[in-house]
């Protein structure tokens, strides 16, 4: 169980592990974005020791994660993958540290609470050590959802979720690059981290594919969502597919709600929802697109409109960068609620 943490809100020892990675490098650029109360910082990866980050104008060493380096750490924030998690997050909660994990690892594990900042903060309050920060494609879903449901009540979610190769770490990343550079020569482009190239085309079809026919990808953000919202019997399909975007996860939403909800008071209720910014004028062409969400921790909505094809039906477009608001951010802001709530594991 969680407990006060005491006077520690004026410095922390924070460890990032994954530290070299896509999302633990934009972490650390977050942590000094927000003025995060850091007292001292212990980047770690899995493998990579003897390289470093820099903090604050400062080059610092990353060290080998190992059960031995949670001693003295208040916070640790995980972006290393879900084996590492398993093995590790354990470790830092039974020395005291309060893990954020970005994996898979224990997102659907019931004890864990798994958690959006403005939409369920309060379930941290019976933490055990362990928070999990949802998948990134669910993440910019959820503010959204719980808004609906709030106010008109949701029935049926479908989503298809046209994802940034970011979402697959920064080899992804340079590999679209690499193909793009292919195109422009003239050549065939080849993928180095997937089964097909994708700069030409979007891949429907996201980490590996389930006995139903359904992928890892689509069904976490079904079963996240559900959790997320407290709707374990919430009606929701999901399909994900990969598209030549480096950052910038785009999804196209339809749901059906239980009253009556026009697309103006959904705007309405959108734009007061924390994080959330209204793009919504067709005759000026303006919509959410990746390129502007970049860079940004906002979610941002436009196209909305009425889905004419189920009774009280809306549909909507929604882009926020899945790097930052979509992993690391969200991360972040999990462990200010942590202080904010006084509930630093001990």
């Amino acid at each position: 169980m969680s407990s006060a943490s005491g006077n520690r809100e004026s410095g922390l020892v924070v460890a990032v592990v994954g530290a070299t990675g896509l999302v633990g490098r934009t972490m650390i650029r977050i942590l000094e974005e927000r003025n995060f109360p850091v007292a001292d910082l212990r980047p770690m990866a899995a493998s990579g020791a003897g390289r470093s980050v820099r903090f604050k104008g400062s080059e610092i060493a990353v060290a080998e994660a190992t059960p031995a380096a949670f001693e003295g750490v208040d916070i640790a924030l995980f972006s290393a993958g879900a084996e590492v998690s398993l093995k590790l997050a354990p470790e830092a909660a039974k020395r005291g540290c309060t893990v954020v994990d970005n994996s898979s690892a224990w997102r659907m594990d019931p004890a864990v609470p798994l958690v959006v900042s403005q939409v369920n903060p309060e379930a941290l309050d019976d933490h055990r050590g362990i928070i999990a920060n949802p998948n990134c494609s669910t993440m910019q879903l959820a503010p959204l959802l719980h808004a609906l449901q709030q106010r008109a009540g949701l029935k049926r979610v479908v989503v298809a979720t046209y994802q940034a190769v970011s979402g697959a770490g920064g080899d992804a990343v340079d590999d679209l690059r690499a193909q793009r550079r292919a195109l422009v020569a003239g050549e065939i482009p080849t993928s180095t981290t997937g089964h097909h190239a994708g700069a030409q085309s979007p891949i429907p079809a996201i980490d590996m594919f389930l006995p139903d026919g359904s992928t890892k990808e689509d069904t976490k953000v079904v079963n996240e969502s559900r959790k997320i919202l407290g709707l374990p019997e919430l009606r929701i399909s999901a399909t994900a597919v990969r598209v030549p975007v480096e950052v910038g996860h785009s999804e196209a939403v339809h749901v059906e709600l239980e009253r009556p909800f026009t697309p103006d008071d959904a705007r309405s209720v959108f734009a007061q929802t924390t994080g959330v910014f209204v793009q919504d004028d067709p005759a000026s062409h303006t919509y959410p697109l990746a390129a502007d969400a970049a860079g940004s921790d906002g979610i941002y909505v436009g196209r909305v409109r009425v889905d004419q094809s189920v009774e009280h039906g809306l549909a909507f477009w929604v882009v926020s960068d899945n790097v930052r608001k979509g992993a690391a951010t969200n991360a972040v802001e999990i462990a200010e609620l942590l202080i904010a709530r006084r509930l630093l594991h001990e």
